[in-house]
């Protein structure tokens, strides 16, 4: 609907121009605070105000600001809400006291109470109804007509005929005037629509700001100083923002970590639970990487500086989450599809319907037909059906990003109801990425002795087997020696001499090579590359004294993430360049449907290509720069938070804690948010199918009963505040 409004009216194309300070599709700054449309999320706006196209106020969405966010419009809501209370209540206890029979309540003259009402209702409908009638103008101005249209066609008739009731009561025929010959007045239905209306923008815009302004505050959590090392070793405490990449900072006890970076000196233990979600602190070492605002415990550590600003992990939280919250779902096409005609046709019924009592109904007929086709064009305002959708988008945003699950856009939610194949990234997404020392097994002497040994010798190594080896000795708090006589022989192994010991560390070719028999371990170690790992001999002095074996370990959670996964039937196929063997015996260990080993980098896209040729809805989980062009290929992309910034742009869920289990909560989290729009829009259209023929006054024949626009108005702002309400049902779905 937007793309065939903005080519069928330049002059709105314009107009939108005009009220940007920039052009509607340039990024604006990181630390601009930024508004956008709920229904029409492609407005976006560095400066509060109306949507151009439907007219509705502009809700503050997520940014990176430290600040606090204008809010201006919701407080201005807020005035004009309680004024229209105060001031709605006297009309309508005026009009409801002649009901109960007080005609001339407290002595009143009709004539008098007309002006008394006028008094009170002109304030609400000009000043408090401002931003209604503004938005009504500019709907007629731009040739775009919307829910704003309907209600004020609605008030304005109803206010200018009570207005030319009050001033000009003679001007009327006599059918007009009541018994006492006053003309009937609708100054409170003016007055109390208005102020139901404003009440549910007021609703709208604070329940659409929740999500963007919780995540504001988690992003306000980062500390706003940092202790800063200076070359002389002492420190210095300087503001956030004067923090550049490279620095070093220190991070005392029970203080929070300032910036994302990588510990240098120190070990402690870092509640990251505001991150991953989990409770319990984690160990933190030299070598490990850090996220800004997370709370350090009981250690001090020193880091270095790596991302700051808006370049770290909480800060593109905040910006993934505003991006996805201004797309839209395919879903919302439908909706986009309806509303684009719903106007039209609801303003002809009321003109049909204001025909039909003019002819048809009885006296005073001009009243029925009057107040008729006002209720049709109150009741029939169509904010419910407009709100349905991007509501339900907005609260799973929230909901997953605090459970560390960012969708990139609202289309990633729909599309993940539907996938029923996993393709799973063997490296970095099934396993750690990275080889750890799993086995140790040695013979003839103490097993911390031969661990120093072997890793005095491979503390000169770059290999990663190596490197494995060197890691496990330094967790063990080992202290490695220095080694002499240094030689590494590329793909057999590496050998040094150790306060005067040889030793040898390598394949069973490389011992050989050096006259060590490692037959009496070849048993022990095809056992172990069974399960995918990587065996390294070793002797001291030509005597082979164990062996070592390196593998990739599966992440703790893996298993449990696979078999939930298998469980709710979805198809999972690991892709992966390893050999054949580890990838079999990866996909043995748990129980994978499909392995796909030995692949190159180039061709990852194309098994995707295959599955989706054969019909399944493919979702495809990776870490790696060789994973980005099958997470873009796929029909959900879903990138670990762990791995490569190139990954996580290329895909349309990100997983910050590299958990598989949230591929799970996704899932989950997509049905239930389906469902809801789902059940948001049966509500919405059920809801006019039903009041519109009410409002006509179709139950007048046989029963007598007409709809009032005042509860009219009721009724369409209830139906808003419910759709509201259903939405927010989603922070209490559990996954």
């Amino acid at each position: 609907m937007n793309s065939d409004l903005n080519d069928s009216h330049p002059s709105h194309t314009d107009d939108h121009r005009q009220i940007n300070s920039k052009p509607p599709d340039a990024p604006l700054a990181a630390d601009e605070d930024k508004w956008t449309c709920p229904m029409h999320p492609e407005i976006l706006r560095n400066a509060p105000g109306d949507c151009p196209i439907c007219g509705m106020a502009l809700i503050p969405i997520t940014n990176t600001n430290m600040g606090e966010s204008d809010n201006s419009e919701l407080r201005d809501l807020t005035r004009r809400l309680w004024i229209g209370i105060a001031l709605s209540l006297p009309l309508i206890a005026l009009t409801m006291m002649p009901m109960i029979g007080l005609n001339e309540p407290f002595g009143l003259q009709p004539r008098l109470r007309g002006w008394i009402e006028f008094l009170l209702g002109t304030p609400v409908v000009l000043w408090v109804g401002w931003p209604i009638l503004r938005k009504f103008w500019l709907s007629l101005v731009h040739r775009a007509l919307n829910m704003y249209t309907l209600i004020g066609l609605g008030v304005g008739c109803a206010y200018f005929f009570s207005l030319a009731a009050v001033l000009m009561p003679d001007w009327f025929p006599q059918e007009f005037h009541a018994h006492d010959g006053a003309v009937g007045t609708y100054f409170e239905a003016a007055a109390v629509i208005v102020t139901l209306v404003i009440l549910g923008d007021y609703l709208q815009s604070r329940a659409m700001g929740q999500t963007s302004r919780a995540i504001q505050q988690l992003l306000r959590l980062a500390p706003n100083q940092a202790w800063r090392m200076r070359d002389d070793g002492t420190e210095e405490q300087v503001p956030l923002d004067v923090i550049v990449v490279g620095d070093r900072l220190r991070v005392k006890p029970g203080e929070k970590i300032p910036v994302d970076g990588t510990v240098l000196e120190g070990m402690s233990r870092v509640d990251e639970s505001m991150i991953t979600g989990e409770p319990m602190s984690v160990a933190k070492a030299p070598g490990d990487k850090i996220t800004g605002a997370t709370l350090n415990s009981n250690g001090s550590l020193i880091i270095r500086a790596e991302h700051v600003g808006a370049d770290t992990l909480l800060a593109r939280i905040v910006h993934m989450v505003g991006e996805a919250q201004r797309t839209r779902a395919p879903i919302q096409r439908l909706a986009d599809i309806i509303a684009a005609y719903f106007v039209q046709i609801v303003i002809a019924i009321a003109i049909i319907t204001a025909l039909a009592w003019w002819f048809l109904g009885p006296e005073p007929k001009f009243t029925y037909a009057f107040l008729n086709a006002i209720a049709v064009l109150i009741i029939a305002c169509p904010c419910a059906v407009g709100l349905a959708t991007p509501i339900s988008i907005t609260v799973a945003m929230g909901q997953g990003a605090r459970m560390g699950i960012l969708f990139r856009n609202a289309e990633a939610i729909e599309r993940m109801r539907d996938i029923d194949t996993l393709v799973i990234d063997k490296t970095g997404t099934l396993t750690l990425g990275r080889p750890v020392l799993t086995n140790f097994i040695v013979k003839g002497i103490a097993d911390d002795e031969a661990l120093a040994l072997i890793a005095s010798v491979e503390q000169l190594s770059e290999h990663p087997i190596g490197l494995a080896i060197v890691e496990n000795a330094k967790a063990r708090g080992l202290t490695l020696r220095p080694a002499k006589s240094f030689d590494a022989i590329n793909g057999l192994g590496v050998q040094a001499d150790i306060d005067g010991e040889r030793v040898l560390v390598g394949n069973h070719n490389f011992l050989a090579q050096h006259g060590v028999d490692t037959q009496s371990w070849h048993h022990q170690a095809e056992a172990l590359r069974t399960e995918a790992k990587t065996v390294v001999f070793f002797a001291v002095d030509g005597i082979p004294v164990g062996i070592a074996a390196v593998a990739d370990p599966i992440k703790e959670n893996t298993p449990e993430a696979i078999a939930t996964l298998k469980h709710l039937g979805i198809r999972i196929v690991m892709l992966t360049g390893d050999s054949q063997h580890t990838a079999n015996a990866i996909a043995r260990h748990l129980g994978i449907d499909e392995v796909l080993a030995e692949v190159l980098p180039e061709d990852k896209t194309g098994h995707v290509k295959r599955l989706q040729a054969e019909g399944r809805k493919v979702a495809m989980a990776g870490d790696g720069i060789n994973d980005a062009p099958a997470l873009a290929q796929a029909d959900v992309g879903i990138a670990m938070g762990t791995g490569t910034d190139v990954a996580m742009e290329s895909a349309s869920i990100t997983l910050v804690k590299g958990d598989l289990r949230g591929i799970e909560r996704a899932i989950l989290l997509s049905h239930a948010t389906m469902r809801n729009i789902h059940q948001n829009l049966a509500f919405a259209f059920g809801y006019n199918a039903f009041g519109i023929p009410l409002a006509a006054g179709v139950l007048y024949p046989a029963f007598g009963f007409l709809l009032s626009p005042m509860f009219a108005g009721a009724a369409m702002a209830m139906s808003s505040v419910s759709v509201v309400t259903n939405a927010l049902r989603l922070n209490r779905t559990r996954l």
